[in-house]
């Protein structure tokens, strides 16, 4: 009794997608896909089949030794439909069922053993309705439990409208999912037992309500992220930080004299303000790599470095794979990240939650806030072990803790900041200029008006300029300079002066608009904090500018062109 499986494919956006109304059925399969092999087609779209069409596939990671299967399977007799490699995961299934008259499962075990890469499956068949068989290698992939239904899914902020308990499946193992029950096993179908994990994110957390965006809704949301960050973490009378996630190892915590920081993009340069922060608060000493090169770099350490992780999602393919690396070199692990049970947390030896709720957007604002934030804490937990005196400590935390009325005084400067970005939206190059702290935070807001406004925008340190960059400068060259008044304030001034004696229109992120104001064409307020904190105040007007930009553009700065919010795969 074959069962009737409906299809339907599309490109672009999911709202492209024109769905049966008439549909009856208790399970399916979807997908949204990279282009990852072959054009963007709707041939090339998930789910692909085999040669009978009762076999689906959905499929997120990448086969590599997909063209020698195929070129097998084609010598066998069968048809492809597209130019992907997951297609050949279908076909393999077809194949071990005509052949040896295998169950579902047995195929599809066989046709797992076989594949080297990276994947997150979901496949169903018409032969055997009702069942879905999940399996996983490097790529995220979790069950979500629900009352008399599971679900599957590579995110767990997917599934926080339907059920809080997620189980993670780990590499090599594959799942059975029928209306009755679950269960996990590994390749070689040994019956694994999982942990539940209770993911405690609401569901107004995932919504837009009444915003346009959830980019701009997240930005707002940072006063709230910070507080969440924070609690339950300070005890300031004594000047210090409390994580219960590293209390187990405090001994090995204790000696570390190195720190490698590994993230990708906006983690990445959350990194390089670590860096700044662990060097001067705890006086160890602290490399930041980008996740994607660590494992080809041959680097000197010992048992006294640690390796710190820092990424969202908790499945950054490449920081997932440092961590394994550094693992396998025996050196310490420790992780920033911000989704419970995901991989990175399950990975490391030790971590800190973010507590930042669930981000929807793609680029990430409330989050690289949160992990600036966490790293202040994690250096003054490490600096209360060494040199950092109490009353150090105690000025950090006090500022920190006001920190979100800080924030919704800045708020005041929505309007300002949207009428600078009508002004300018239509430059097709931005330069941003930092020092000291706000270096990072310069590459920061170039990435952000690249990533939603697809304006070419670079960072620089301020001290750089006449070293190259200043050959750029002219009239049609805005840049965006930020310059609090601290102790690298007359430094940038003098960058801002070479700046405007060229003939750069200069927008300016100040804490002092009586001094140079003659500077700058456009200036945004912010209040005035601590040396160490100011990269938490600086970043949001460049969240904001690079947001109204794509806005003004008729962009969706949710979903930019090209770009995933979690990247599963190398």
């Amino acid at each position: 009794n074959l069962r009737k499986i409906n299809v339907f494919k599309t490109i672009g956006a999911i709202d492209n997608l024109k769905l049966n109304t008439n549909i009856e059925g208790n399970f399916g399969i979807g997908h949204t896909r990279w282009a990852t092999h072959g054009k963007v087609s709707v041939p090339n779209a998930h789910p692909h089949f085999d040669c009978q069409k009762n076999i689906f596939v959905v499929h997120n990671g990448i086969i590599e030794n997909y063209a020698e299967i195929k070129k097998w399977l084609q010598m066998l007799g069968h048809k492809f439909h597209s130019e992907t490699d997951t297609e050949i995961i279908a076909h393999l299934i077809e194949e071990f069922q005509t052949k040896e008259k295998l169950t579902l499962e047995e195929a599809a075990r066989k046709t797992f053993k076989l594949l080297s890469g990276t994947y997150a499956l979901a496949i169903i068949s018409r032969k055997e309705p009702f069942k879905i068989i999940v399996a996983k290698n490097s790529s995220p992939l979790l069950l979500g439990i629900g009352k008399d239904e599971f679900f599957v899914a590579s995110d767990a902020t997917a599934l926080i409208s339907y059920t809080k308990n997620i189980v993670y499946l780990g590499d090599k193992e594959f799942g059975i999912l029928t209306p009755e029950n679950y269960r996990v096993a590994t390749i070689d179908a040994v019956p694994v037992a999982k942990t539940e994990y209770k993911i405690n994110w609401q569901v107004k957390d995932s919504s837009k309500r009444k915003f346009k965006h959830y980019m701009l809704k997240e930005i707002l949301e940072t006063p709230n992220t910070i507080e969440n960050a924070i609690r339950g973490r300070i005890v300031l009378k004594d000047g210090i930080v409390k994580f219960g996630g590293l209390e187990q190892l405090n001994k090995k915590i204790k000696n570390i004299r190195n720190i490698i920081v590994v993230g990708c993009g906006t983690a990445y340069y959350a990194g390089l303000i670590g860096k700044y922060l662990l060097e001067e608060l705890s006086d160890i000493e602290v490399e930041v790599e980008q996740s994607s090169e660590f494992r080809y770099r041959k680097f000197v350490y010992d048992k006294k470095t640690a390796v710190l992780a820092i990424s969202q999602s908790g499945e950054t393919a490449d920081t997932l794979a440092a961590i394994k690396e550094a693992k396998r070199k025996g050196l310490l692990t420790l992780g920033i990240v911000n989704v419970v049970g995901s991989s990175i947390a399950r990975e490391v030896n030790a971590g800190i939650y973010n507590h930042a709720g669930p981000e929807i957007s793609v680029a990430s604002t409330k989050n690289f806030i949160s992990q600036l934030v966490i790293l202040t804490l994690l250096s003054i937990f490490l600096g209360r072990q060494r040199k950092l005196t109490r009353n150090q400590a105690i000025e950090i935390l006090k500022e920190l803790t006001n920190l979100p009325k800080k924030i919704n005084l800045l708020f005041n400067q929505i309007i300002n900041i949207k009428k600078i970005a009508k002004k300018y939206y239509q430059y097709p190059n931005f330069i941003f200029i930092g020092r000291k702290y706000n270096y990072p935070i310069a590459l920061e807001g170039a990435l952000k008006l690249k990533e939603v406004s697809y304006i070419h925008a670079e960072g620089f340190g301020g001290g750089e300029l006449k070293h190259g960059p200043l050959a750029l400068i002219d009239e049609k060259m805005p840049v965006i300079a930020i310059a609090p008044k601290n102790d690298v304030y007359s430094k940038m001034i003098s960058n801002i002066e070479e700046l405007k004696s060229r003939g750069a229109k200069i927008i300016g992120v100040i804490t002092d608009k009586t001094s140079y104001q003659k500077l700058f064409n456009d200036f945004i307020l912010i209040p005035k904090t601590l040396p160490v904190l100011e990269p938490i105040l600086t970043v949001i007007p460049l969240q904001l500018f690079a947001y109204f930009c794509a806005v003004f553009k008729k962009l969706n700065p949710d979903k930019p062109r090209n770009l995933a919010k979690s990247v599963t795969v190398e």
